[in-house]
């Protein structure tokens, strides 16, 4: 009986989905379920666009299910809150990044490590506790337990801080984590994307000298100039890359297309730490003998847990700390996942979700 009362009271909501492995989006009705004893539910005003999204709309991680409403970087405004939410009230501002659920029972959950969890929910296209499939933010409402909701305080713009709950806490995670956030620490970043510009912007807010480290000679100026960056390496450049061999305490690395390792361990210190968020589709090749003539380390990181998120939002509201944008109607969407694929983008798309998105009905 339940059961079916849950279903006469899921909300009707509306976005865009892709249909097929042709990636392309259309506008799509679907359903959220209705507001549980512990879910905020929130009106979207905003939406980034992650490389995940593209990915996930062409199934080109052999994982997604079809029609797919994508988008994990969503921030809004709370319209209403179940009977035992403790965090949130109606009109708090909001968001919700890669994840809305996990086991809550293994060894990561009881660490406050969702983001690790094996039984970790996704935004989108993944099956629910419900049995439903979880579907993004590029749509008009959302719905989560709160646990997973975060609070965006009020000095923090809603659409540039938007791509932090994905891109932010992917770099702020791993620069707490290993240790690279010590004041007068010397910090690589390798590629100037959407990571690479923001793992800049928390770096230097943390006290580190910051080198980028790209293919592109063309990024120098940015990089330095208008992100703040000390220091500037071109990776294919023998002479530059070799006079700053021993340099670096550690890297993060944000490249996902294939790259040589070995250049990048021989910029670290002894002991240095090269810390992979970029997920190359193949196996990259590792040299371990360098590892071992420094002891040096390399690592991984995966987004961040609920707990890390809140504070990095936190810090990058105190800092003033957000992403560089391009704020698109979401009838560009099938565009600008194009520019996505050629990198044609400084450096994050952002879906004005409240001011475009109309439905059909």
């Amino acid at each position: 009986m339940a059961k079916s009362l849950e279903v006469e009271h899921s909300k009707k909501a509306f976005g865009w989905a892709a249909k097929d492995t042709s990636g392309h989006l259309s506008p799509f009705q679907f359903s959220r379920r209705a507001t549980g004893e512990k879910d905020v539910t929130f009106k979207i005003l905003y939406c980034g666009i992650c490389h995940s999204d593209l990915h996930m709309a062409k199934n080109e991680w052999g994982m997604s299910t079809y029609p797919l409403v994508p988008g994990h970087e969503i921030v809004g405004v709370v319209t209403e809150v179940g009977s035992k939410v403790q965090k949130f009230r109606v009109g708090d501002k909001v968001g919700v990044g890669c994840m809305v659920g996990a086991c809550n029972s293994c060894d990561s959950c009881a660490n406050e490590l969702e983001n690790y969890c094996p039984d970790m929910i996704l935004t989108y296209g993944v099956k629910y506790f419900d049995g439903t499939i979880t579907q993004g933010g590029y749509s008009d409402i959302m719905v989560a337990d709160e646990h997973y909701v975060v609070r965006i305080p009020d000095n923090l713009p809603l659409d540039s801080g938007a791509p932090l709950l994905c891109a932010g806490i992917t770099v702020y995670s791993p620069l707490r984590y290993y240790g690279l956030d010590k004041p007068g620490m010397h910090v690589g970043v390798v590629g100037l994307g959407g990571l690479g510009h923001v793992a800049v912007k928390f770096a230097k807010a943390m006290g580190v000298k910051v080198t980028v480290i790209s293919t592109s000679v063309n990024k120098k100026k940015e990089a330095l100039e208008h992100l703040g960056a000390d220091s500037f390496l071109v990776s294919k450049d023998q002479d530059e890359m070799q006079a700053a061999q021993g340099t670096l305490d550690g890297i993060i690395d944000t490249v996902s297309a294939m790259h040589p390792l070995l250049p990048l361990i021989g910029l670290l210190k002894s002991q240095g730490k090269l810390i992979m968020v970029g997920a190359p589709e193949k196996p990259l090749e590792l040299p371990v003998f360098p590892l071992l003539m420094g002891r040096k380390l390399v690592g991984g990181s995966c987004i961040g847990s609920m707990k890390e998120t809140q504070e990095m939002i936190d810090f990058a509201a105190k800092h003033n700390i957000t992403a560089d944008i391009e704020v698109i109607p979401i009838d560009y969407v099938n565009t600008a996942m194009e520019r996505l694929v050629k990198a044609d983008v400084r450096y994050r798309f952002v879906i004005d979700i409240a001011n475009t998105l109309k439905s059909s009905s």
